[in-house]
Parts: C-alpha cells; structure tokens; sequence
C-alpha cells in the first residue's frame, strides 16, 4: 500500500447497505440512460422543422406515440428476461 492510500474495513450490515446503495444508483443510472435514449431517438425521428415555443399536433402525436412504444417495447423486455430467470415469474 503506498502511502496516502487508506484501507476500510466495513461490518457485513454496512458492505450489505453499500451494496444496495451502488445497486440503485446503478438502477437509476440506466433508467436516466433508458430516458436520453428515447427522447433523442424521439425527438430526431418526431421533430421536423425548427422548434418554436410549442409542437405542431403531428409532432405531439408522433412524440407520444415513439414514447409510448419505446416503453412497451422496454417493458416486453423486461418481462421476457425475467421470465427466464429461475424464479421468475412476471407475465
């Protein structure tokens, strides 16, 4: 160990609450990452013309609908890797 370098021994309690704690904000690292994905992918497939100070009704439309398909295609995702893992029962 070279100097300035610190070693920390943790309980077993305390490794399990820094476990989860990495756990979730891994979590919400890739549900922000899920969202980046969607609105840019959205947005260049939706967003024609140069923005003003609101969408035109196809744009609205065509943004909801790219939303609202990205999020069933994620969560079809989600229940199919789930419904392989052992134990797994999400339908």
């Amino acid at each position: 160990m070279s100097e300035g370098q610190a070693t920390f021994k943790f309980d077993e309690a305390t490794q399990r609450e820094l476990g989860d704690f990495l756990q979730a904000q891994e979590a919400q690292a890739k549900v922000q990452a899920s969202i980046h994905n969607f609105t840019s992918m959205c947005w260049d497939k939706c967003v024609t013309g140069t923005p003003s100070t609101s969408f035109s009704r196809s744009e609205r439309s065509c943004l909801e609908n790219c939303v609202d398909r990205f999020l069933d295609t994620s969560m079809f995702m989600v229940r199919k890797v789930e419904s392989q893992r052992p134990g797994g029962s999400l339908s």
